[in-house]
């Protein structure tokens, strides 16, 4: 399970979907959403919107992480190469 949560396209998808569902619900503040019987309000929204923007935020995080690794590992190679 920690692979596929790890994978690039998993964490893409995460960012980008929690991220979506984040902005729709924070600019919803202080009109009630409503959609086919389901209803957020006020806090709730509020909720919604800073809880999904933690997993997007999260994601983006491991993303830039994941991203500054590899640079890293890649600069590192081409020194050692470049030393030699």
């Amino acid at each position: 399970m920690k692979s596929l949560l790890s994978s690039k396209p998993v964490l893409w998808f995460l960012f980008l979907f929690n991220l979506g569902v984040a902005v729709a619900a924070g600019f919803g503040l202080g009109i009630n959403l409503t959609s086919h019987d389901f209803h957020l309000d006020g806090a709730q929204q509020l909720m919604t919107s800073a809880g999904m923007g933690a997993v997007a935020l999260g994601a983006g995080a491991a993303l830039f992480q994941r991203r500054a690794t590899r640079h890293a590992s890649a600069t590192t190679a081409s020194a050692i190469t470049a030393s030699e």
